[in-house]
C-alpha cells in the first residue's frame, strides 16, 4: 500500500484513528455563548472520510426544539467590545490566534440535527471526555518514552458548537455545480488514494502533497498541526502570518486596486476597518489547491474540490473581548459550488504559542516513492493479467487432433 506524502500521512492517521484529535477547553466558546441552559457545542461527524469515531446517540429534536429553543439560537456578533488602538489609530488585532483552539470542531454538522446550533448537556459530557483524553495524550506519551499522535497532533479544542458552517442553516455544505462534479471527479491528490488513482508525475499530486500551499481560504482552517496563526500590522496593513508551510498574506488598506491576471495562492486581498471589524476581501486566487482541505474535521472525503477564476472571500476580523476575535469567512465560487457558504470560529489569543519552522518540501521523498511504486504495481498487474489471459487462451483451445504414426516402410534393396 502507497503511504501518503510524509505531513499528510499524518494528517490522515490522526482523522482516521480518532476524534481524539479533538479537545476543548470549556472557557473558549465557538462563536457567541449560548444562552443560560444551553449546552456547550462539540464536534460533528466527519462528512467523509474512513469511519466517523465522533458520533454522537440521536436525539429528538422536535422535543429539543419545544423544550431547550435556545439550542438553535446562533446570536449575532457583538460590537460592545473597544478595543485598544495602535499608535497610529487602527483597532489592535496583533497577536498570536492559533486556530487549534477549534480544530476538532467539525465543518459539517450532522443531517439529524437540522439547524441544531448547540449540543445538549448529555452530548456535551461525551465529547469532553473524548477531548479530555486528547489534551493528557500528550504528557502520557513522553512520560512512557513513546511517540506516537499524541505529541503530535495539536488541536486543543472543538468549540461549543455542532459546526463550523454557519450558513446555509443546516451546517451543511451547498451541493456542486455539474461543472464542479465533473472537475472533483478528475482532481489528482494522495489523500486516502483518491480513487485509486495512478501517480506518473508530480501533477498527479496536489499542492499540500508537494510541499508548495495549503492554498486559501483552506489555510485559514484548522488542521490536525501547525495550526499557527499570526495576526501583525503596520500603517496601512495587516499581516497574516501561518506557520503551516510558512504562507503569509499582506493586506493592503489604502484601497488600491487589484492587479488583473496576477494570481496568488493566498490571492490578492485589500481589507479596510468598517467600525472595528477588519472586513478582507480576497480574489485572483491561485487554482491547484482545495479550497477546503480533507485535513479539516469534517470535510469532503479526498482533496481534489476544484477553484474556478470566479472564487471570492469575503472575511470578518470582530474583536469581541481582549482574547477572543470572532472570525467569519464566506465562501463563493459560482461556478463550483450552486451556493456561498459560511463558517464562524473564535479566534482564541495564546501567546505561549511559537512558531517552528516547517521544514516539509526538504523531507518530501514520498512523491517519489508514490510515482516509482505506482509504476511498479501498474507494470505487475499488466503481467499478471497478461499471464492470466493466456492461461485462459490455452485452456479454452481445442485439443490438438491424434494422428497416428504411418507405419515403417523399408528402403528397397539394390542388387
Amino acid at each position: 500500500m502507497r503511504k501518503m506524502a510524509l505531513f499528510a500521512a499524518a494528517a490522515c492517521l490522526a482523522a482516521g484513528i480518532a476524534a481524539t484529535a479533538s479537545a476543548q477547553p470549556a472557557a473558549a466558546p465557538q462563536g457567541a455563548a449560548p444562552p443560560a441552559g444551553a449546552a456547550p457545542a462539540a464536534a460533528a461527524p466527519r462528512a467523509g472520510g474512513p469511519g466517523n469515531r465522533n458520533a454522537l446517540p440521536p436525539q429528538d429534536e422536535a422535543a429539543l426544539r419545544v423544550k431547550h429553543p435556545e439550542l438553535f439560537v446562533l446570536a449575532p456578533v457583538s460590537h460592545s467590545y473597544k478595543p485598544a488602538r495602535t499608535a497610529w489609530g487602527d483597532p489592535d488585532l496583533r497577536g498570536m490566534w492559533p486556530t487549534d483552539s477549534y480544530g476538532g470542531l467539525f465543518l459539517e454538522r450532522p443531517k439529524n440535527m437540522g439547524d441544531r446550533v448547540w449540543l445538549t448537556d448529555e452530548e456535551f459530557k461525551v465529547v469532553d471526555a473524548r477531548m479530555q483524553a486528547s489534551r493528557e495524550a500528550p504528557a502520557k506519551e513522553t512520560k512512557s518514552g513513546k511517540l506516537g499522535m499524541g505529541n503530535w497532533v495539536e488541536m486543543t479544542g472543538a468549540g461549543r458548537r455542532t459546526s463550523l458552517l454557519v450558513d446555509p442553516k443546516d451546517g451543511r455544505l451547498p451541493p456542486l455545480t455539474p461543472e464542479g462534479e465533473r472537475l472533483n471527479k478528475l482532481g489528482r491528490s494522495s489523500w486516502m488514494d483518491v480513487r485509486g488513482q495512478p501517480f506518473d508525475w508530480v501533477t498527479d499530486f496536489d499542492s499540500w502533497d508537494r510541499c508548495i500551499s495549503r492554498g486559501f481560504p483552506a489555510s485559514m482552517l484548522p488542521f490536525h498541526y501547525n495550526n499557527g496563526l499570526q495576526i501583525m500590522q503596520t500603517p496601512g496593513y495587516v499581516i497574516v502570518n501561518l506557520e503551516m508551510i510558512h504562507d503569509t498574506r499582506i493586506i493592503p488598506l489604502d484601497g488600491r486596486p487589484t492587479h488583473p491576471g496576477i494570481t496568488d495562492w493566498m490571492g490578492q486581498s485589500r481589507g479596510h476597518w468598517e467600525g472595528t471589524t477588519l472586513v478582507v476581501e480576497t480574489d485572483h486566487i491561485r487554482e491547484g489547491a482545495a479550497p477546503i482541505n480533507y485535513a479539516t474535521n469534517g470535510a469532503p472525503f479526498g482533496n481534489t474540490i476544484p477553484m474556478s477564476p470566479k472564487a471570492h472571500v469575503t472575511e470578518r476580523f470582530t474583536p469581541t473581548g481582549p482574547n477572543t476575535i470572532d472570525y467569519q469567512m464566506t465562501y463563493s465560487d459560482p461556478a463550483i459550488w450552486t451556493a456561498p457558504f459560511t463558517v464562524r470560529a473564535d479566534l482564541t489569543r495564546n501567546e505561549k504559542y511559537k512558531f517552528y519552522e516547517y521544514a516539509c518540501h526538504e523531507g518530501d521523498e514520498q512523491v517519489r516513492n508514490y510515482i516509482v511504486t505506482s509504476r511498479i504495481r501498474r507494470a505487475k498487474e499488466k503481467a499478471a493479467a497478461g499471464q492470466k489471459a493466456a492461461e485462459a487462451a490455452s485452456a479454452a483451445a481445442p485439443a490438438a487432433a491424434v494422428v497416428p504414426a504411418a507405419p515403417a516402410v523399408s528402403a528397397p534393396k539394390h542388387s
